[in-house]
């Protein structure tokens, strides 16, 4: 059974820095496309990056495209989200998801996704 778990939300203020962690357990993300997502109150789930199986292809929301960073540790089962310079409009539960299929290539639609962790708050105050 596949399970994700993500960590590293909190409270920050605007210009900060967070790292988000998704940790992986039931396979191995080495041949899984992952990805991250996030949800404001009263918003629609949204994309914010993506990284391809085989970890060289990387895409990113037009909106985080240059702060945030995806990543991943094979030997740690985990994938990253490495945000800087947030703003308030940061603010929002990210979640991070995998894809039922393996060796896919980077997607940025929650449809695409199987799987999904439980979410952690990110806040940015002003």
């Amino acid at each position: 059974q596949v399970q994700l778990v993500e960590s590293g939300g909190g409270l920050v203020q605007a210009g900060g820095s967070l790292r988000l962690s998704c940790a992986a357990s039931g396979r191995t993300i080495s041949t899984y496309a992952m990805g991250w997502f996030r949800q404001a109150p009263g918003k629609e789930r949204e994309f914010v990056a993506a990284i391809g199986w085989s970890g060289r292809s990387t895409v990113y929301a037009d909106s985080v495209k240059g702060r945030f960073t995806i990543s991943r540790d094979i030997a740690k089962n985990t994938v990253y989200l490495q945000m800087n310079s947030l703003k308030t409009e940061d603010t929002a539960v990210y979640y991070c998801a995998g894809p039922r299929a393996s060796l896919s290539a980077t997607m940025t639609t929650a449809s695409g996704y199987e799987y999904w962790g439980q979410g952690t708050q990110v806040t940015v105050s002003s």
